[in-house]
């Protein structure tokens, strides 16, 4: 898939950011002072605030993981996949942490679980960095495919690091922190600050290309992550050098969740996408279908009769195209329906998966239709070629969507299509070597200089 350039955008000025940048310098400029005046550095030792500080920090990182997952999914993101991976390392490891608050779950300190913290910052920081680095081409693809291999991965370290701190495994067994665990946290501890350092530096530099409200709120997430492993390594427990720390990733979280929480909620996280995700060609299939004398029917009938035929069409229609097929659903305009194949990029047989579901749609909704004589009847067209892929809309209505002359030519060949059957063009038809087809004919097509010859496809072969 290729791209092209995102458009710049509008952000906050020069003089916020400059105020953002004294705002994340407070923390450290705080814990120096704090160590400068031991006085300061106060002692408060509440286990039940403990816990439920770094409960809540971990369940809403957890909570960002899953919804950067789910995005990175659905649009093929690899930066966003990372950035999940990111928040998903933190948040198993916290709820280990959280574990360790004497009192709580255990009855004394677990040296295993002191060490979550350290630990998870600093597979996090892993995840960051490659989220920040070149994901173009085959780098893109790759973190996609081993997507799932990645997630299950850190939830089986994330157990084992739990089963070995509970057995006490070598250098585990002991129940606070010895010197040799306090060497692992600031190795682990130290690695992170560098990672999140370099990440950090890495988004600020997407932000002042494209100036999005997510990258600086991400740059300035891993910013406090750092820093928080700086105060890991230099606080003292149960001071308020060592709260810091835990405050610090909260705040970090918090950011990038009032970055997503302003963001338009169907793309929540466009911002941080690829070009490729934003701007790039692809080959696909793409089905349209809509409804025959479906106009005729609404001037006949009340807008609840109208609703409640769509209902019963689409409770039908669109399982097998979404569930069987794997397509996606782009969009619903009334009684019209646009589906997308290969949208990933993991379908190389979008056309006949594309044919397929028209197939299976027709098959669907034909035993609803004779059900309700009088209903209109679908017509279904499909064609294949280069899409250009695209996040479309601003603050208030985004959507990402697939433009282009083989859309504009699928939605024509439909309207082409005979009345409960599949049309397509000619580049579907040549993916289609085994297809039961018979041609209607070389058709006028609005916009096209040329006659485009259109298919019925009656079948296929197995």
């Amino acid at each position: 898939m290729t791209g092209a350039p995102r458009p710049e955008r509008s952000g906050p000025g020069a003089g916020r950011v400059a105020l953002l940048a004294i705002v994340l310098a407070l923390p450290m400029l705080g814990l120096a002072v704090l160590l400068w005046q031991p006085d300061l550095d106060v002692w408060w030792e509440d286990h039940r605030a403990h816990f439920w500080l770094v409960l809540a920090t971990g369940v809403l990182s957890a909570v960002l993981a899953y919804a950067t997952g789910v995005a990175a999914l659905r649009r093929a993101d690899a930066r966003v996949l990372l950035v999940s991976y990111a928040f998903l390392s933190v948040a198993l490891f916290l709820g280990l942490h959280a574990l360790a608050t004497p009192g709580i779950l255990l009855d004394t300190p677990n040296a295993g679980f002191v060490l979550a913290t350290p630990v998870g910052l600093a597979l996090g920081s892993v995840f960051a960095l490659a989220s920040s680095g070149d994901l173009t081409g085959e780098r893109d693809r790759t973190a996609l495919r081993w997507a799932q291999a990645m997630r299950w991965g850190i939830i089986g370290f994330a157990v084992l690091w739990a089963a070995a701190s509970l057995m006490r495994i070598p250098p585990l067994r002991e129940q606070g922190v010895a010197e040799e665990v306090d060497g692992l946290l600031t190795a682990f501890a130290g690695a992170a600050i560098v990672l999140y350092g370099v990440s950090a530096y890495r988004y600020l530099r997407l932000w002042a290309r494209h100036r999005s409200l997510m990258l600086l709120s991400m740059a300035s997430a891993f910013v406090l992550l750092a820093e928080s492993c700086v105060s890991v390594v230099l606080g003292v427990s149960w001071h308020l050098s060592w709260w810091e720390w835990h405050v610090l990733m909260l705040a970090a979280f918090v950011l990038v969740a009032l970055g997503a929480r302003i963001q338009w909620h169907e793309e929540r996280f466009a911002d941080l996408y690829l070009e490729d995700t934003t701007a790039g060609n692809r080959e696909m299939s793409v089905l349209f279908a809509d409804l025959k004398g479906f106009t005729t029917f609404s001037e006949q009938h009340t807008a609840r009769d109208v609703t409640a035929m769509l209902n019963a069409y689409f409770e039908v229609a669109v399982p097998p195209v979404v569930r069987r097929y794997r397509g996606e659903v782009d969009r619903i305009i009334g009684d019209a329906l646009m589906v997308t194949f290969n949208r990933r990029g993991d379908q190389p047989d979008h056309a006949r998966r594309a044919v397929l579901a028209g197939l299976a749609l027709q098959e669907a909704t034909a035993t609803v239709a004779d059900a309700h004589p009088g209903w209109p009847r679908f017509r279904v067209g499909v064609n294949s070629g280069e899409v250009t892929v695209s996040v479309l809309g601003t603050e208030g209505g985004r959507t990402q969507t697939v433009i282009g002359d083989t859309v504009n030519t699928a939605s024509r060949i439909e309207g082409k299509a005979p009345v409960g059957g599949v049309a397509v063009g000619p580049s579907t038809l040549a993916a289609l070597p085994d297809a039961d087809a018979h041609s209607l004919g070389h058709v006028e097509l609005k916009g096209k200089a040329e006659p485009l010859e259109v298919f019925e496809i009656r079948g296929l072969g197995s």
